[in-house]
């Protein structure tokens, strides 16, 4: 969602499956139905992020403020330790680093980066459909005590990606998204202070490059 590096992330569910999850050992389906629930339920959502890169002897550490407004609208606000912008409207999606005289264009569906795993959070879908062979990862120790780690590999990046772990607690919320490349590069978000249905006005979503920035068009809006 790498090297911006794409991507979640992610819906209230009914307490009766969230306590059975908790009293009971974890299901992969009723984790997945759980946090189809809290983010499917959504309308919009604040949370701090922090993505981790690693590969080819890189270890890169950035961190900012993601937004996201159904549907399809979302904005990646990088503040550290520099600042750039990942944005779409639904239709288009812009990369831009302040200062910098060129800025990156592609439209959504064509967008080939970590943050397409991510944009079922962008809408209603099902997660055991967006994710091939998504089974619990019991060998990946969570973060935080009484979470549960899931594990897939994206529908139609197979050729790409390994695998990508999720990170989840009770109430579904998605704590940690890790994605593993087949080169052996691997990108993690950390999601904290989620806020759910905030508001959030729609031209934050819109971006328009500025005075004497070359618009360049790409399939990969990575920095």
């Amino acid at each position: 969602m790498k090297r911006l590096s794409t991507r979640f992330l992610l819906l209230l569910f009914l307490c009766g499956p969230a306590l059975r999850a908790q009293s009971h050992p974890a299901d992969a389906r009723q984790v997945a139905a759980t946090i189809d629930a809290r983010y499917n339920g959504m309308k919009s959502l604040r949370a701090e992020f922090t993505e981790v890169y690693s590969g080819g002897g890189i270890r890169r550490s950035e961190s900012g403020t993601l937004w996201i407004k159904k549907p399809g609208k979302m904005r990646w606000d990088y503040s550290s330790p520099q600042k750039k912008i990942f944005v779409t409207d639904g239709a288009t999606a812009w990369f831009y680093v302040p200062g910098e005289r060129q800025a990156r264009r592609t439209p959504l569906k064509k967008l080939d980066d970590l943050r397409s795993p991510l944009r079922y959070l962008l809408g209603r879908t099902k997660l055991d459909k967006e994710l091939r062979g998504l089974s619990l990862a019991p060998d990946v120790p969570p973060e935080k005590p009484g979470d549960v780690v899931l594990r897939g590999v994206p529908v139609g990046m197979e050729d790409r990606i390994s695998q990508v772990l999720l990170e989840s607690d009770g109430q579904g919320f998605l704590r940690r998204i890790v994605m593993e490349e087949l080169d052996g590069s691997r990108t993690e978000f950390r999601l904290e202070n989620q806020q759910e249905n905030v508001a959030i006005s729609s031209a934050q979503f819109s971006f328009q490059p500025p005075s004497g920035v070359e618009v360049l068009q790409s399939n990969q809006l990575e920095p």
